[in-house]
């Protein structure tokens, strides 16, 4: 999964950028009490363990 990729899918389950400095985001949504931290890279693959990290913080089930 590309990082564009990883975050529309966050974007799709209600997250929102909060915050972000340089090229770490920081997204947020209503009722959810962490902030998920993505380390931006544009059209990168975003590295599995890291991206299963990500999407658990969140809440999101791959599939």
């Amino acid at each position: 999964m590309k990082f564009s990729e990883l975050v529309r899918l966050l974007e799709s389950h209600g997250f929102k950028l909060v915050k972000e400095k340089g090229s770490i985001r920081y997204y947020g949504k209503p009722n959810h009490d962490r902030l998920i931290r993505v380390d931006y890279h544009g059209a990168k693959e975003v590295p599995t363990g890291t991206c299963n990290a990500i999407l658990k913080a969140a809440g999101i089930k791959k599939g």
